[in-house]
């Protein structure tokens, strides 16, 4: 059951927070695609339809216009016809759909369709364009290749008849309908959540050719219906387009793939790459063997035998025209600054920055064409960047690659800054920001794009691998950073004192050791290697190098969020105690300084004044809950055969008491630093109660999640004595919770009754969790939520003594109270726990239990204190 309830929350997490699918992930139909209206005019002729190919100049008539490329185009008014090359039948194109230009609502221009291998075959007269699927092979093995073709049959997304042959017998076709009908793999139908493809207001705008690639540009009028009344918006609340038209423009370009294949280099779990699989059939072991691949560019020597040398060919990234004048340089110093990490890998400016040419400049030129990679920006209110790549599903060769920055980034930035380290930058302690300041923060936002780019995942393990005096020591931070990733989610450096004289420059990360390690350990030629096979020994031996240097580490596989090394916006995480203690220093200066950084003009509502107040409780939440993670928590290093010592080991028990401790010394406390009538007055009437008690909730919950429990309880039972005991756990949380009532005279606050009826819902959800039935089990929140508390083995046994223990001393202190709220609240809470304990008779309300229990974790979801690129999804 505790296995279920951990995958589940797994997958509820990426559910919620992920906003992107994979680039290049073929996702098979869920639907039939219906049957659309009849076709438009450019969708086919009357050489389409079934008969003998016709003589040339009868199908490609004197009005035709053509364009030589790799495909000959030939335009007969609204008819377009492609003349193949014999040469080119049967050859692997990589076929790459984006939404170029859309309508407002409807998603933003530069979104990623998906990419697939394609091929064009003839059968007699016919044409089939095939997609090819690379995820099963035989290698050398003839006989079990048969088999994986039989597993594997290529699917064919269209088929054309033969309008007439060209020249050296090349097959001429009329391709119209290919990209005015809705053709499910090739549609942004689905993307858009759009009833129907309209094809009266759907057309070509242009194809046009060159000598390795194709492109077209077409535009698509789709419609949406409006759902009945009473409906919802759907599985997870995803929208799509409003009821009605949009129409957007599709891009589709189709590159010819290397007729001489990268050799691929094989991924290793202990370095952080993006990956492809590929399952063999065909090996000498008696399985089949799932291989991954590593997604990389493809880099060559000019001079093979240099020790730096220039690449044959280097990765080049243009700067989209609609970028902020002020902005572009500081782009430009975010793509280039991983020459350092090429460096390493043997490569003098390996990666370059160039300004997009103009319309003026180049014509042809086009940011969606598979050519080009370009840094596009966005005009967007979504607050995100994204670095996708389009890579060769042959060898992982990284082919290219478009960074998206949403313009709305500019705003998350601002906020982050200011939130974590406002008090240690002066140029931070007023609104607006300085434009020099703003283009620091954008460069560091390229700079990790680019980093996926190349390949990077995230590498949350990175941050917790120096100490607490390595990040505030000033000549530490010039050297290493704060973090030894920038793929980290390591902002920005809020446990650094203003006493540490931290440089401002030094506050935001970059290129940090592990970068520039596993750059190396990716892209450096092995010399005399012939295949993958030839370079395991000394990529391994690069890998050990992680046993000694521990800011070479990646994150753990399979850890599963039990590392609270490996956690998301963290800076010192090794420590999470001190590190949260210094960053509340930091936040509690952030606190003051709100006002006079809000205030600057005159004559406008209190708009960032509410922002960053709100902020400012978001990262308060996301520190105490980096103290939380470490109650049942492993620290793990990811190591293979040959490596000494396990993979995963118990967080001792004196630093897991310390960190209950620390919550409830702090984050279940009142928070007098935060209720400032002066900010609280200028922002709304009422509300910081429960603010703050959203706040805590979520802290509390996370806390109090089964998935930690049974972490505590199998520790419990494989270490004994040593390990800290599930049943203590609770007891102390409970105890601390409700401290009052081991005093004299009894007075409880009003903050300090919202945890306490925070915890009782949290408790009643896990004994009396609601029907998956309900309306609000169907939400993303509720299913979390659930997620979160499928109880198992001792939980709820344990969680019924702590509420009998809890009631006999609140009958105890309600002897000892004179004040009237806090009477009333203990009545209310002895209530409570009779019908949480007694729920047939008293009728306690699941559902609605389960939605208030989980306030915290809507907030969370909704909160934005993640970029959406950051999914494992890349």
């Amino acid at each position: 059951m505790q296995a279920i309830s951990k995958r589940l929350l797994s997958a509820l997490l990426c559910l919620s927070f992920a906003s992107t699918m994979a680039v290049g992930q073929e996702t098979p139909p869920a639907e039939p695609t219906p049957a659309g209206p009849p076709r438009p005019a450019n969708a086919a002729g009357p050489q389409q339809a079934s008969g003998d190919p016709q003589p040339y100049d009868r199908v490609i008539t004197k009005d035709a216009k053509s364009k030589d490329g790799i495909f000959k185009v030939h335009q007969i008014k609204d008819r377009y016809f492609f003349e193949i090359p014999k040469s080119m039948l049967d050859k692997e194109f990589l076929w790459v759909s984006q939404i170029s230009r859309t309508t407002l609502g409807a998603g933003n221009g530069g979104d990623p369709l998906g990419n697939r291998v394609v091929r064009w075959e003839r059968v007699e007269n016919k044409i089939h364009l095939r997609s090819i699927n690379y995820r099963y092979t035989a290698g050398a093995n003839e006989q079990v290749s048969l088999a994986v073709q039989a597993a594997n049959n290529d699917t064919i997304l269209m088929t054309f008849n033969v309008a007439t042959y060209g020249p050296e017998e090349a097959p001429v076709i009329e391709v119209g309908r290919l990209f005015t009908t809705d053709v499910f793999e090739l549609s942004a139908r689905q993307r858009l959540s759009a009833t129907a493809l309209d094809p009266t207001r759907t057309y070509i705008e242009k194809i046009s050719t060159f000598p390795e690639n194709l492109n077209v540009v077409a535009t698509h009028t789709y419609t949406r219906a409006a759902a009945p009344a009473g409906a919802g918006a759907g599985a997870f609340g995803q929208q799509g387009m409003n009821p009605g038209s949009a129409t957007v423009v599709m891009h589709h370009s189709m590159v010819k793939l290397p007729d001489n294949p990268m050799m691929p280099r094989y991924f290793d779990p202990r370095v952080g790459y993006f990956s492809l699989q590929q399952t063999d059939f065909g090996s000498n072991e008696h399985r089949a063997l799932n291989r991954r691949l590593i997604l990389r560019w493809r880099l060559e020597k000019k001079d093979p035998s240099a020790e730096l040398s220039e690449p044959v060919k280097p990765i080049v990234f243009y700067i989209d025209q609609a970028t902020p004048k002020q902005w572009i340089e500081a782009t430009k110093r975010g793509v280039e600054k991983w020459q350092k990490a090429f460096e390493a890998a043997g490569f003098k400016n390996a990666i370059i920055a160039k300004m997009a040419p103009s319309k003026e400049e180049d014509p042809d030129f086009d940011p969606s064409d598979a050519r080009y990679s370009v840094i596009r920006w966005l005009a967007s209110t979504t607050e995100n960047a994204r670095g996708p790549n389009v890579h060769d599903p042959r060898t992982g060769e990284i082919l290219e690659a478009d960074i998206e920055m949403y313009h709305n980034i500019l705003n998350l930035l601002r906020s982050w800054y200011f939130v974590q380290v406002g008090p240690l930058d002066p140029r931070a302690q007023k609104l607006p920001f300085p434009d020099e300041l703003m283009a620091d923060l954008v460069e560091y936002v390229v700079a990790h794009e680019v980093g996926h780019t190349l390949g990077f995942q995230h590498n949350m393990k990175s941050s917790s691998t120096y100490t607490i005096e390595n990040i505030r020591d000033r000549e530490w931070v010039k050297k290493m950073g704060h973090t030894p990733s920038l793929m980290d989610y390591s902002r920005y450096n809020y446990v650094a004192q203003p006493e540490d004289n931290i440089d401002v420059a030094d506050l935001i990360p970059g290129i940090g050791p592990y970068d520039v390690w596993a750059t190396r350990w990716g892209y450096k030629p092995i010399p005399g290697a012939k295949s993958p096979e030839d370079e395991q020994r000394i990529l391994d031996s690069w890998s050990r190098e992680q046993d000694t240097t521990p800011w070479f580490r990646f994150s753990t596989a399979g850890s599963m969020g039990s590392d609270p090394g490996e956690l998301t916006e963290a800076v010192g995480d090794a420590d999470a105690v001190r590190a949260t203690t210094l960053g509340l220093k930091n936040l509690e200066r952030v606190s003051k300084l709100l006002l006079g950084a809000t205030t600057t003009k005159t004559g406008v509502p209190y708009d960032d004044l509410t922002e960053l107040y709100s902020r400012m409780l978001g990262q308060w939440t996301l520190e105490m809950n980096h103290v939380s993670a470490v109650v049942g928590g492993f620290d793990s290093q990811q190591k293979h055969v040959g490596q000494d010592g396990v993979r995963f080991t118990p967080v001792p028990k004196a630093r897991q008491t310390e960190a209950v401790r620390f919550l409830l010394d702090n984050a279940f406390v009142t928070p007098s630093w935060m209720v400032d009538k002066d900010i609280l007055r200028r922002i709304e009437p009422v509300g910081v109660l429960n603010r703050i008690r959203t706040a805590q909730n979520n802290v509390l919950n996370n806390l109090l999640s089964s998935p930690r429990f049974a972490r505590l309880v199998e520790q419990r039972a494989l270490d004994g004595n040593s390990s800290y005991s599930p049943t203590d756990f609770v007891s102390d949380v409970r105890r601390g919770v409700w401290k009052e009532l081991d005093g004299g005279r009894v007075v409880i606050d009003e903050y300090r009754r919202n945890v306490q009826r925070s915890y009782l819902d949290a408790v009643n959800l896990k004994l009396n969790p609601p029907p998956a039935s309900t309306q609000a089990a169907q939400t993303p929140q509720a299913m979390l939520a659930a997620a979160m508390n499928i109880t198992s083995g001792d939980e709820r046994g344990v969680y019924r003594a702590e509420l009998r223990a809890l009631n006999a001393s609140l009958t105890s202190a309600l002897a000892r109270t004179t004040d009237r709220a806090t009477r009333a609240h203990i009545e209310a809470s002895r209530d409570q726990i009779s019908k949480i304990l007694n729920p047939s008779f008293a009728g306690v309300p699941t559902a609605t239990g389960a939605r208030t229990a989980f306030a915290g974790f809507e907030e969370l979801l909704r909160a934005d204190f993640c970029w959406h690129d950051f999914s494992i999804n890349h």
